[in-house]
């Protein structure tokens, strides 16, 4: 198997697919060669997972993804539609709308992103934002999720998902991985502070 699938299913074990779906990875790349999904799109093969297998929505996204990049249609990072994008999320003990003002107030974001800035776009308090990025451009995306159960403190906590698109290649991909996941720890450890 390649890096890059090796990557999809590292974070699906084998062992957890056929417990959900029947096959393994490797049975599911066999079914999909043996029906030439190759020469397919990527909503094609997740309908056919979906209508002639049974696999459950999720499950039939993660084995069309782990396929094409095992087969080298796509790399990590790249969507369906070849476009760059990176995605980190973190639970932090701290409720959503105090969450959203560490990204919408600057004097807040200051102290836990010191580099690039947001340009804000949307905002929908306390459950999600997009903004555009600089440098390097793109865009981001934040939603935020209330999570159960709260803390030993009875205190609220809240899982936030960011999304980085529009990158401009799998190096920018593989950079944008590693400085969200540290701004985040950042933000966490601010927050809970």
């Amino acid at each position: 198997m390649s890096p890059e699938g090796r990557r999809i299913t590292e974070k699906l074990s084998g062992d957890a697919l056929s417990a959900a779906t029947g096959k393994d990875w490797a049975a599911w790349f066999a079914v999909l060669d043996a029906w030439g999904a190759t020469a397919r799109t990527h909503t094609e093969i997740a309908r056919h997972l979906v209508e002639a297998h049974g696999v459950p929505g999720w499950h039939a996204q993660s084995i069309t993804v782990g396929y094409e990049q095992e087969r080298g249609l796509r790399e990590v990072g790249q969507s369906s539609t070849g476009d760059w994008q990176v995605s980190v999320s973190r639970t932090v003990d701290a409720p959503p709308e105090l969450v959203a003002e560490a990204f919408t107030d600057p004097d807040v974001r200051c102290r836990w992103l010191t580099e690039g800035g947001l340009t804000l776009r949307t905002h929908r308090p306390g459950r999600s934002l997009t903004a555009d990025w600089e440098p390097g451009g793109g865009r981001i995306s934040v939603r935020l999720d209330p999570v159960a159960p709260v803390t030993p403190t009875g205190g609220p906590r809240t899982r936030i998902g960011l999304g980085h698109t529009k990158l401009p290649d799998a190096d920018a991909v593989r950079a944008y991985k590693v400085f969200w996941k540290e701004r985040l720890t950042e933000l966490k450890e601010l927050l809970e502070g």
